[in-house]
């Protein structure tokens, strides 16, 4: 496993990271193809072997039991040393109030706590906010942030999805106060969305800010021949908000994975994360893992390499579409 700073900071991270949205209670939060405490631990032990030391969670996958099985998971396997772990906080978990959603104060400052109960651990490596949120002031929001790193419960900043001149204005508010600036943008990168690499992608790179994408295998589409089914792809919500619009495009790029992969003798996955891994902005792809050998095929995407012919093809297909937040 290759080990890389993220970003112009001071963590050193692996090169890939485990996103752990695929692990929780089925029956809470709104993503019934999760796996159980007893099916996800094997995960989570099976990537710390591979070397993967950065673990990415969020307050709201499953209604929290995420971040439960995790940090039980990773309390029993690890030295806490010895990995990074991050989370997330804008979206709601098992409540409903009027200040249940977003990035106020009183918000970030209850969820972190509450995220740091579930995790069983006194700090986050990294604590990143989900989405922008347009009903709170981002000098409020800023501050709030650069307090819980002060106070011990966070290392670093991150941000998530959204667009490049809120990302640029937070930065600004940050540095203009004296406050903790964001060290990471997790934003959409894939073959199927490539959106990021008008503004965002370029303005990480000037700021020295590292990206550690979502769905850099497009939610499983990537992975696998068009017309295969499965069960997240037809249950996901997600997935058909962001790339229903696109499927007759997204066909040709899937079918161009395959290509590839034929062309190269190994999985599709290990040739779409191949390409993400190849853009000189991306620190640690964010993958998931619900068998037995997605994180070995992640682990091996590390020594594909992809001609010029192979990226022209894997490219040729894409048009621009609206940003999937």
């Amino acid at each position: 496993m290759d080990y890389v700073r993220l970003g112009t900071s001071g963590l050193k991270i692996s090169r890939l990271a485990l996103g752990c949205m695929t692990y929780g209670a089925a029956d809470q939060g709104t993503h019934e193809w999760t796996l159980s405490e007893d099916e996800s631990r094997p995960f989570i032990r099976q990537a710390l072997e591979l070397g993967i030391n950065f673990f990415d969670c969020a307050n709201s996958y499953s209604d929290g039991s995420s971040e439960e099985f995790v940090g039980r998971a990773l309390k029993a396997l690890a030295k806490r040393e010895d990995y990074v772990l991050a989370t997330k906080v804008y979206f709601p978990t098992r409540r409903s109030d009027a200040n249940a959603r977003g990035l106020s104060r009183r918000a970030i400052m209850r969820e972190i706590d509450a995220s740091l109960q579930r995790l069983g651990t006194d700090y986050v490596d990294l604590y990143q906010i989900h989405r922008w949120d347009d009903e709170t002031p981002i000098e409020e929001t800023m501050e709030a942030l650069h307090d819980v790193v002060r106070a011990g419960k966070a290392r670093y900043i991150g941000a998530s999805s959204m667009f490049a001149w809120q990302f640029a204005k937070a930065q600004y508010t940050a540095r203009l106060h004296g406050w903790t600036p964001f060290v990471s943008m997790q934003n959409q990168l894939n073959l199927i969305y490539r959106e990021e690499e008008r503004e965002m992608l370029p303005l990480c790179a000037d700021m020295g800010v590292g990206v550690i994408p979502w769905s850099p295998q497009a939610r499983g589409l990537l992975t696998r021949p068009w017309a295969e089914r499965t069960k997240r792809l037809d249950t996901d919500a997600v997935s058909k908000r962001i790339y229903a619009e696109t499927a007759d495009t997204d066909r040709r790029i899937v079918e161009a994975v395959q290509s590839v992969a034929q062309r190269h003798g190994v999985g599709m996955s290990q040739i779409a994360l191949a390409w993400v891994l190849g853009n000189p902005v991306v620190s640690a792809p964010i993958v998931g893992a619900s068998k037995s050998h997605h994180l070995p095929d992640a682990v091996a995407a590390l020594d594909v390499r992809l001609t010029a012919d192979d990226i022209s093809l894997l490219e040729a297909a894409y048009m621009p579409r609206s940003s999937a937040f």
